[in-house]
């Protein structure tokens, strides 16, 4: 994939809304501005649902007249009936969430498939930053140490090892690098990687 949108949203959301069929029902947790379910309702006529703290981008969501919940994710997915999405997607925020297990679980609990997508910290200009004694700061991580809210960061490798653990089956996954995809050595290349799974 070339670098640049793709249909007016970034290359990750493109490939995320490609896994998803059309006329789904869909919950994006942590769906920041409403930009990736505003592109489900309005192409693939999928009945979508958000779920974000910020004030800021609840406003947003609304603007663009999409479905938002305002609630914190550590506080679980209570308010949905078990089995009630065919997909929840979870964009950029699992390295932000306390308890990754549960919201993984509850993930599975409330939708029929689930995507996540995180900076790899496997990135090898990460290794090289702690190598020269500084953690490291990027476009995908773009906070100091003190001041971060990525509280779980990990690598392709991990995610898969937790994966396994809780009885995810990975379905496809893709990995992106200054909005490319990036297929030759991931785990060094890319720092954003994109899974879909399913219970296994």
């Amino acid at each position: 994939m070339s670098s640049g949108h793709r249909n007016g949203i970034r290359p990750d959301l493109a490939r995320i809304a490609s896994w998803i069929a059309d006329g789904s029902r869909v919950l994006d947790l942590g769906c920041g501005d409403g930009t990736l379910l505003a592109h489900l309702r309005d192409k693939q006529h999928a009945r979508t649902v958000g779920v974000e703290i910020n004030d800021a981008s609840v406003i947003a969501c609304v603007r663009r007249g999409v479905n938002v919940i305002q609630q914190n994710l550590e506080d679980g997915l209570a308010l949905f009936q078990d089995g009630h999405f065919d997909t929840v997607v979870l964009s950029q925020t699992l390295q932000a969430v306390h308890n990754t297990e549960r919201i993984l679980q509850e993930m599975m609990r409330v939708g029929r498939e689930g995507i996540v997508s995180f900076p790899n910290f496997g990135h090898w200009t990460h290794g090289w930053s702690i190598l020269r004694g500084r953690m490291p700061v990027s476009k995908q991580m773009p906070y100091e140490w003190y001041n971060t809210p990525n509280i779980h960061l990990c690598t392709l490798a991990d995610f898969e090892d937790l994966a396994r653990k809780l009885g995810l089956r990975i379905l496809e996954r893709a990995t992106f690098a200054n909005d490319r995809e990036v297929t030759v050595a991931p785990g060094l290349r890319s720092t954003l990687a994109v899974y879909r799974f399913a219970a296994g």
